[in-house]
């Protein structure tokens, strides 16, 4: 399993107001898509998130985003190291993710980038 590079999940109140700041901020533009009712904007090492507070209050207890070569190794090295799968591996706007709960408590999604 390889480990590319972690975003940084951010959720915020309004998407339109947070974009400029992120945009200049990471010097590049932003890539909008939704997912569930959840309006997303993926800029730089960012992923904005702004939707319904239920669905924000899940997305809250994901750490990062992690980028992988890999989801299915992936699987099968958390797995071997006692890590629970808790949703996936599926296909997303990203790639194929997963999300994991480590066995000190963390959670993690994992994606790659095979669309």
């Amino acid at each position: 399993m390889e480990i590319l590079g972690a975003t940084l999940r951010v959720c915020v109140d309004d998407l339109e107001t947070a974009i400029p700041f992120y945009e200049r901020l990471a010097g590049g533009r932003a890539q909008r898509f939704e997912r569930g009712g959840v309006q997303v904007a993926a800029i730089g090492c960012f992923l904005l998130m702004s939707g319904p507070p239920a669905e924000l209050e899940v997305l809250r207890k994901v750490a990062a985003t992690i980028a992988v070569t890999d989801v299915d190794e992936t699987h099968k090295v958390l797995t071997e190291l006692g890590a629970q799968i808790v949703a996936g591996p599926i296909a997303s706007p990203a790639g194929r993710n997963l999300i994991a709960l480590h066995p000190d408590g963390s959670v993690y999604e994992y994606v790659d980038r095979h669309v």
